[in-house]
């Protein structure tokens, strides 16, 4: 591809496509959407002028992964956007040598994202498996009461199983007892939360897109049993969890718009690499002050924390 001017950098001469696949729904990726827009458009790269961004939506449904990334590889897409495990390994099945770039995955190494793909696959890692012992660590200084902890997660999802192994280890280190609700079904969120009322303290969950997608629906329905839930980043507590402790997803998006440009610049293979969350940026803890007063949780004042709602 050639390249011209634009805006003072150097693009290419012809459309370029990204095919964005959204693991989720676009109003639960909203935020991040903006912002990896805006961060190609810091690049010189403007939807509907030098690129065309192809966006189509899977709903959490594991099913529509596949279906979407054969979509974007008979289009011959340049590059294919997504974030997640189970999305990057559908875009590695059917996309060839098309460049694939992930906001996030929750572990790249032991996924097998860093062996598999015949172009370029390259993201960051939100370090989901080894960050679960850091987040059991916060919502014990939390709840420093913690007994019984309900684990709640997609079992289907490799690196979820991973992050569950992790957490039954930390918690049997703090004598924390556990107790696991594998969901895959919107059906099954509300009644296996429901059996844990009274069992268990509190409720730690595992991020995957299906649960992304249902995360209000896991939130009213552990608020309806009266149990404080951790989760992986902020956007479940904007949506009425009690607490998370992660990276910021929304700058995971902005480094995707960073890596797509150096792709549509010509850059392949080991010119850019997988990574953890870009130097610079701290995990956050988020708390929310109105589920943490509905449920009784008083925040310790040592835990410094940002406080929304």
């Amino acid at each position: 591809m050639t390249v011209r001017n634009f805006a003072g950098r150097q693009v290419l001469a012809k459309q370029a496509t990204i095919g964005f696949l959204g693991a989720t729904t676009p109003s639960v990726w909203q935020a991040f959407v903006e912002t990896f827009e805006t961060g190609l458009q810091r690049h010189g790269w403007f939807d509907g002028t030098n690129i065309a961004i192809d966006y189509e939506w899977a709903g959490g449904d594991p099913r529509q992964f596949g279906r979407i990334a054969k979509k974007f590889a008979k289009r011959g897409v340049d590059v294919i956007v997504t974030s997640g495990t189970g999305p990057v390994l559908a875009a590695i099945a059917a996309a060839g040598n098309i460049p694939i770039v992930y906001a996030a995955a929750g572990d790249p190494k032991n996924t097998g994202l860093l062996t598999k793909g015949k172009g370029t696959v390259v993201g960051f890692s939100n370090r989901q498996t080894d960050l679960a012992i850091h987040r059991l660590d916060k919502l014990h200084k939390l709840l420093p009461r913690l007994d019984d902890l309900g684990i709640l997660g997609n079992g289907g999802v490799k690196n979820v199983n991973l992050e569950m192994n992790k957490l039954v280890a930390r918690a049997r280190r703090f004598k924390i007892r556990t107790q696991v609700a594998d969901v895959r079904k919107v059906s099954e969120i509300a009644p296996k939360i429901k059996a844990m009322k009274g069992k268990v303290d509190a409720l730690f969950v595992c991020t995957d897109p299906f649960v992304t997608t249902h995360h209000i629906a896991i939130n009213i329905a552990a608020a309806a049993a009266g149990l404080p839930t951790i989760h992986a980043f902020r956007e479940y507590v904007e949506g009425g969890g009690l607490a998370s402790y992660g990276p910021d997803f929304r700058e995971m998006f902005d480094g995707a718009a960073d890596l797509v440009d150096q792709i549509l610049r010509g850059a392949r293979g080991k010119e850019i690499k997988v990574r953890d969350i870009r130097k610079g940026q701290k995990d956050q803890i988020v708390i929310n002050r109105s589920t943490a007063k509905a449920l009784g949780v008083k925040i310790p004042k040592g835990i410094k924390a940002t406080m929304i709602g």
